[in-house]
């Protein structure tokens, strides 16, 4: 399904479970499309009482892409960002986050729960800060602060996350399984061929690289929010998995100690995306525990 939620962006989502639950809107990571949300883990969601709202942020999937708006130089916006100057970016979490506000919007939907996962976890803390009132409470999973002074991922994950993957299929679809296995450190929760289904199901659902790069330009123009979150009074949980090595566990307690009287959660074996079905039962009853709370 599609909602316009302003006169050049179109927003593509789906929903799971009956619109009398609790409002769930999930935002996911950077370059990667809704589908990553699983449907058996959306439908687990449902099953608990939630009624899941899932979309593809602007510049992935079949959302509207920013092609209309230059592409600034990598190069650039690095050396702005590690030197604390403004990086030139087409948009920004700001940007992105009023998206989510507007599908609401459209939704008819005065608050809800808001569970980001990574990028889609700083696009969710940015609209608590921006629109507390939108929120019934806020959920940030393998998330960060984006405090420059955090430990940094890995270099074999920093590695993964900065090569360009290749543009053949299966050869991307191989790529994807490998970089998300040295985002687990290790786990042995991590189940390899079901990222790569995704990545194939994403690939055929819409194959668009540049979407990748304007996202991480919006993450390094938006800058830290530590102090910003400060002020946020929505009921938080934090979850983070001990094993992320592409946003280190210190990054997921970060961000707990910014809010203020959040929950933290921190799970054994559990490293970055969702490719942990084995700890999903986990994940959804700390999910459930925390929005079933506050009804």
């Amino acid at each position: 399904m599609e909602k316009s939620i302003d006169n050049n962006i179109t927003l593509f989502y789906d929903t799971f479970g009956s619109p009398g639950g609790r409002p769930l809107l999930l935002i996911m990571g950077i370059g990667s499309q809704m589908i990553a949300w699983p449907e058996a883990f959306c439908r687990a969601l449902a099953e608990n009482g939630h009624w899941v709202i899932r979309f593809d942020n602007r510049d992935v999937g079949l959302s509207t892409k920013i092609d209309w708006m230059k592409m600034p130089s990598f190069k650039a916006a690095e050396e702005a960002y590690n030197e604390g100057r403004p990086v030139k970016a087409p948009y920004n979490l700001a940007d992105m986050g009023r998206d989510g506000i507007g599908l609401l919007n459209e939704l008819n939907i005065a608050q809800a729960h808001v569970c980001g996962l990574s990028l889609g976890g700083m696009i969710a803390q940015t609209m608590a800060i921006e629109f507390p009132a939108r929120f019934k409470s806020l959920i940030s999973m393998q998330s960060s602060p984006s405090d420059k002074t955090l430990p940094p991922p890995t270099a074999e994950a920093l590695n993964f996350l900065m090569t360009i993957p290749p543009l053949e299929r299966e050869a991307y679809c191989r790529h994807m399984g490998r970089a998300f296995k040295a985002f687990s450190g290790g786990s042995p929760f991590y189940d390899e061929a079901m990222e790569i289904e995704i990545a194939q199901q994403s690939y055929d659902r819409c194959f668009y690289p540049p979407g990748f790069g304007r996202q991480y330009l919006a993450r390094l123009a938006s800058g830290s929010r530590k102090f910003a979150l400060h002020s946020v009074r929505t009921p938080s949980l934090v979850i983070h998995g001990d094993s992320d090595t592409l946003l280190p566990p210190e990054h997921g307690l970060a961000t707990a100690e910014a809010i203020p009287d959040s929950r933290w959660l921190l799970v054994e074996g559990l490293g970055h995306g969702l490719s942990y079905p084995k700890l999903w039962p986990i994940l959804i009853k700390a999910i459930t525990d925390h929005t079933k709370g506050l009804d």
